[in-house]
């Protein structure tokens, strides 16, 4: 966690460790700052990637299918953390999915792609207000998006 910090040019190792302390605490991994990697679970190391990734302060955040090696429940509980850390921090986030419901629960434009050649098929808008709970993926015009979506894919 404190290589990310030595990138991005703090030199001094106590405040290193202060803010890789601050910054596990964002995605709920306070007090493993001194756990190996191997030692964590596939979520805590999802977490611990997030971390890593906002202590060096980027611009755009990049995801490409950062969820998909994760069991439902811990799925869910990143999407809720992504939100999260993305309301706070404000950043630009692309990210790559293959799931319709991910990717309407979390984006607010959702480019749809075409296959070899990659191009944009069709860009469709997610009117849904945030903060968003996972419960709105179950009412109508969630359910509508996604419809539309998957038949925007299947054509």
């Amino acid at each position: 966690m404190e290589y990310a910090l030595r990138l991005r040019g703090v030199v001094d190792r106590r405040s290193r460790a202060v803010l890789a302390e601050e910054f596990l605490g964002k995605v709920g991994l306070s007090g493993f700052g001194e756990a190996y990697p191997r030692t964590l679970s596939g979520g805590m190391q999802q977490r611990l990637a997030i971390a890593r990734t906002l202590a060096r302060e980027p611009d755009i955040l990049l995801m490409d299918e950062p969820f998909g090696s994760l069991d439902s429940q811990t799925r869910s509980e990143m999407q809720d953390l992504l939100l999260q850390v993305w309301t706070g921090a404000e950043k630009t986030v692309l990210f790559v999915t293959h799931d319709v419901e991910e990717a309407l629960f979390l984006a607010d434009t959702v480019v749809v792609m075409t296959a070899r050649p990659g191009r944009v098929r069709t860009e469709i808008q997610v009117p849904i207000a945030r903060p968003r709970r996972p419960d709105v993926k179950m009412e109508p015009e969630f359910v509508s998006l996604r419809r539309e979506v998957t038949a925007v894919l299947r054509t």
